[in-house]
């Protein structure tokens, strides 16, 4: 039905059947307590759909004739995008600064240790030893102690979108596998409906969730709570996502549903739950011999409360949570055991991970909860962002550590820049962000498309119409459209990078009709040379440097069998060319550090990658994998198997019955 995706209907003769989970109880109610259609629903749906439509169906053909075949764009993947594209440019503008942080380890009387901050930073290594020298010799006291209580209070139940984004953080599931397994668990009749805005209980809920509380716990963890949706325009037709059934506390079924169940069981219980009663120490510490002041903070749990069941999770980039200190007094000796000045370097803005892009989303107000995971699955399916998969690299830091009277200096390395996992824009997602911004800054606002969504809601609410609002927004919209399909230059994404060093000619990168190259010549030029980017190197920065070492393919490495070797990079990355057979180089390896031996090993490889594994009918049975997955060819006929079944075939080259 039209409306479906805020609340499941079955609907006869204009009567309407509600319900949010999939139970006996449910559905009984349901059918003694029919309703009419909601046609302010319907219309609301509908002009969600005529407006994505129109914004899709228009957009397109543009960046086909302006950018390149084959692209999309959309009201909430296009500002998606715009967001990532965004956060990139902040990392790569970023200017990281070195300062030395100290740490100091202390014990106290009775024999615990704790570590306690400078809370200012040295802006050099000569501050920072000049510091380290002052702290010789010294005697250490807690100067002032600070001890006072607090609670923390349990998140509520969850929503479409704090589902996604706790499930990234604790099961690392992606926000799209995760609706798929809640749809599962949605249709076993486990939870309730998993595309929510509410963060509300049933009554019947409530109750259930303080029984099990105070059976398991005892009643002073019980603490009945409704919640409020913080976002103005949420949909809130149903319940938040929870069990069904409180009293089932685990399931036995698919081991993901299973976690995933975990987590939702926990969540609903803890909200129910009392808070957790802390208390929270700031201790001062002075030296004798100057006026630098150590600091330290932690908590003490007197009351676990919902601790007890369930604590949320927090984003990479977010503070972490504060140790726990030994008891103290003021005027208590304190024994240093050591002290470090260590040089860090202040860190750009992390990218956006799945569940960090969710949670901005939501807080802009753009997309609604059954938007999010498919909107992420789109613009990584159209390569407008790719998941990474760097590593990061090695970075040197100075350390200089008193201990025993001394001050020595180390020099150590770290791992930094990793992106894997995050969200990071490819140069064709880069360039149509930068298209559609220049030449459709409305569509591509963030206030804009948050507004839309608030429209939806006054339509959903008797108070607008939406043929009126769709009849206002396309007068706008489709002469800009017009204008841009008819006078917008085309656009390339071309940066200069410089002259050859040896010809003089210019050296640009820019998109081509296969992707991220690099030509030298310029357009009006008859003689043009060309090569592909490597996969790890994008137009944006790519160097004069860089870009010339590309045109040193394809490099002959000699001869193998009778056949030429050689290494160049393609349309589908770099390979090996061994006589007419082309073999794509592993992940991570640069064709031109390819040697003669390794391209052998690689041949050899790809040879017995493609053997016969086994004969039948005096023809050879080979197996591959294709467009369509792993199969099997015989006499030019091919059988789609599954992976266990040629991982079987490739143990034990053997078949019976073909």
């Amino acid at each position: 039905m039209a409306f479906s995706r805020r609340i499941k209907t079955k609907t006869r003769k204009n009567k309407t059947y509600c319900f949010h989970e999939i139970t006996k109880t449910a559905i009984q109610k349901a059918i003694e307590n029919p309703r009419s259609i909601d046609y302010n629903l319907v219309n609301a749906q509908q002009a969600r759909r005529v407006l994505d439509r129109l914004v899709g169906y228009e957009l397109s053909p543009v960046l086909w004739k302006k950018v390149k075949g084959g692209l999309s764009a959309g009201r909430v993947q296009s500002v998606s995008v715009r967001l990532i594209v965004e956060k990139e440019r902040e990392i790569q503008n970023f200017n990281s600064e070195a300062t030395y942080s100290v740490i100091a380890e202390f014990t106290n009387e009775a024999g615990k240790s704790f570590k306690a901050k400078l809370p200012k930073n040295f802006g050099t290594k000569k501050e920072a030893e000049n510091f380290l020298q002052k702290n010789i010799g010294s005697t250490y006291k807690v100067a002032d102690l600070e001890t006072k209580p607090t609670k923390k209070s349990p998140a509520a139940p969850f929503t479409t979108s704090t589902l996604q984004q706790e499930a990234a953080r604790k099961l690392y599931l992606p926000v799209g596998i995760t609706m798929q397994i809640a749809q599962r668990l949605y249709e076993a009749g486990l939870i309730t409906y998993m595309r929510t805005d509410s963060v509300n209980l049933s009554n019947e809920a409530m109750n259930a969730a303080q029984a099990e509380i105070e059976s398991y716990y005892g009643k002073e963890f019980s603490k009945p709570r409704n919640y409020n949706t913080k976002s103005k325009g949420a949909q809130e037709a149903h319940e938040a996502i929870r069990p069904t059934e409180m009293s089932r506390h685990t399931v036995d079924i698919d081991r993901d549903q299973a976690r995933l169940y975990d987590l939702i069981w926990k969540r609903t219980l803890a909200s129910q739950m009392s808070d957790a009663q802390l208390e929270r120490t700031n201790v001062k510490i002075e030296a004798n011999n100057h006026k630098e002041i150590f600091a330290a903070t932690g908590e003490v749990i007197k009351f676990e409360g919902f601790l007890k069941v369930y604590l949320e999770g927090h984003d990479d980039d977010e503070e972490e949570q504060e140790g726990m200190l030994p008891a103290m007094k003021v005027n208590e000796k304190l024994l240093n055991s050591y002290i470090t000045a260590t040089e860090r370097f202040s860190r750009p803005p992390s990218r956006y991970t799945e569940a960090s892009l969710v949670k901005k989303l939501e807080e802009l107000g753009i997309g609604r909860p059954s938007t999010y995971a498919p909107t992420i699955s789109t613009i990584i399916n159209r390569n407008y962002v790719e998941k990474g998969t760097f590593e990061g690299q090695e970075r040197k830091y100075n350390q200089l550590v008193l201990e025993a009277g001394k001050v020595i200096s180390k020099d150590l390395t770290e791992n930094t820049g990793s992106d894997k996992g995050k969200l990071v824009p490819t140069d064709i997602g880069i360039i149509v962000n930068d298209f559609l911004v220049t030449n459709f800054k409305t569509i591509l606002d963030y206030n804009f498309t948050a507004k839309v969504e608030q429209d939806f809601d006054e339509i959903a609410s008797g108070n607008e119409d939406w043929a009126k609002m769709m009849n206002d927004f396309y007068k706008h919209f489709h002469p800009n459209v017009v204008d841009v399909e008819k006078n917008a230059e085309r656009e390339t994404g071309e940066r200069i990078l410089g002259k050859h060093p040896e010809t003089g000619r210019q050296i640009s990168v820019r998109l081509g009709k296969f992707g991220p190259m690099v030509q030298i010549g310029e357009q009006e030029d008859e003689e043009k040379q060309f090569a592909s980017l490597l996969p790890d190197q994008n137009i944006g920065t790519i160097t004069l440097e860089e870009a010339l070492q590309l045109f040193l393919l394809p490099k002959s490495l000699g001869q193998y069998e009778g056949e030429e070797v050689e290494v160049n990079n393609g349309r589908f990355g770099p390979y090996v060319r061994f006589g007419k057979t082309f073999i794509s180089l592993p992940k991570g390896e640069e064709p031109l550090d390819v040697s003669m031996e390794r391209a052998i090993e690689l041949i050899k490889e790809k040879k017995e990658a493609d053997a016969p594994i086994a004969t039948y009918k005096d023809l050879p049975v080979q197996k591959g994998v294709g467009r369509f997955g792993p199969f099997i060819k015989w006499n030019g006929t091919f059988i789609n198997v599954s992976k266990n079944t040629i991982l079987i075939i490739y143990q034990k080259p053997m078949l019976k019955n073909l």
